[in-house]
């Protein structure tokens, strides 16, 4: 490939803003409606549509619509949730502000998703719940959790911050478990800056998460102050301010209008990457699996450390001198500091997430991507792994 080094830095994501995204948002600060309005509305009955669930709530990020969530199935004091180690701290942090329990079981060291098998000896009396967290967009085995969970009575709420076009078994998640929380986030697949969407089939928890999500008021600002709204509204619960703007469902709709194209465009450079890596054997490339439609939100490798001379930051820190941007997706949870002291964890306890933890590295993956950049990426990795 040469020898050509690369002379402007790559981030590892890039969000995809094209002059559709910037007229929509433009459209929205002439009109009347920048805060929760008609295109909110509209947005939510979009997505609600491409997932295929019977509702979606749109919220100002994931992690509000998972503490909505978890509120709403009545999750709450002395109750214990079931979930990964490996995802970042929010699916772990919003069971704390529910006022449950996080309790981690370890994970599948291939896929890094929570492995099924062990999530029965962590059920208590006092479990209530399960968070799968699709990483990276390859989803849960959801037929297995879903049995665990009708079998013990368990709510299944699905944190899908990468899991925007995921699919299990021909259908989106979305529309698989009890409830799902999507992430909109700047480097998501989907980006509205900041913002959320929770969806779900069931019509009574859709009703009190739309109330419980906008301060639990009867009436949401679209309600209130159109010509068919009124100014009365009541509290019905203590809620919360998570609602999502126009502005930000301005653009979630034009985004979401290109997401076949920006999907497609992820899928093809995790191919090369694929194609490129696999021949490598200091390296193991993420797994994919027949049942899924892997999103392609993150391209996560795990570094073979036995096979080469430089350890996992000494890697990144190479890639970054060929101006390469890189990331970690996660540090395990558990190591934390305030789950180390409040909950007593220890590197030991959940052996796999750690062990994968020490050798991964997120490599640049979105659609903003050249051709040209993804051969940057991948002749930077050859040269760093022949030192």
């Amino acid at each position: 490939m040469g020898d050509n080094r690369r002379t402007e830095f790559l981030p590892y994501a890039i969000p995809l803003i094209e002059q559709d995204d910037i007229d929509a948002v433009v459209d929205s600060l002439r009109s009347n409606w920048v805060t929760k309005g008609p295109k909110t509305v509209e947005f939510e009955k979009r997505f609600a549509e491409f997932v295929g669930s019977k509702h979606a709530i749109a919220v100002n990020s994931c992690t509000a619509g998972l503490h909505t969530a978890l509120v709403a199935a009545g999750i709450g004091d002395g109750d214990e949730v079931i979930t990964t180690p490996m995802t970042f701290a929010a699916s772990a942090n919003v069971v704390i502000h529910a006022g449950a329990t996080p309790v981690f079981v370890d994970i599948d060291p291939v896929t890094m998703n929570i492995d099924y098998t062990k999530i029965e000896e962590k059920i208590t009396p006092r479990t209530k719940a399960i968070i799968p967290v699709h990483i990276a967009g390859l989803p849960c085995q959801m037929d297995e959790i879903l049995d665990i969970a009708r079998k013990h009575n368990l709510f299944v709420l699905d944190d899908a911050a990468h899991g925007v076009y995921t699919q299990y078994k021909g259908k989106m998640i979305g529309s698989i478990g009890d409830a799902t929380a999507f992430s909109f986030y700047a480097t998501k697949n989907l980006v509205t800056g900041e913002g959320g969407m929770i969806t779900t089939n069931n019509d009574e928890l859709a009703d009190r998460m739309r109330v419980y999500s906008l301060h639990g008021m009867s009436r949401n600002a679209w309600n209130r102050y159109s010509t068919e709204g009124s100014w009365f509204y009541e509290i019905n619960y203590p809620g919360y301010k998570y609602n999502m703007t126009d502005i930000q469902a301005a653009l979630g709709m034009t985004q979401l209008a290109k997401l076949d194209s920006m999907q497609t465009r992820r899928e093809l450079i995790a191919k090369r990457y694929q194609e490129a890596f696999s021949r490598l054997s200091e390296i193991e490339v993420p797994a994919d699996r027949d049942y899924a439609r892997h999103a392609w939100h993150l391209y996560i490798i795990k570094l073979n450390l036995e096979k080469i001379s430089i350890n996992r930051s000494e890697f990144i820190e190479q890639l970054k001198a060929e101006n390469i941007g890189t990331s970690v997706h996660f540090i395990p949870v558990h190591l934390h500091p305030y789950y180390r002291e409040t909950y007593g964890y220890k590197r030991g306890d959940l052996p796999q997430a750690e062990a994968v933890f020490d050798r991964i590295v997120s490599l640049p993956l979105f659609p903003k991507m050249s051709d040209q950049d993804v051969e940057d990426v991948i002749a930077a990795v050859q040269r760093i792994i022949e030192i």
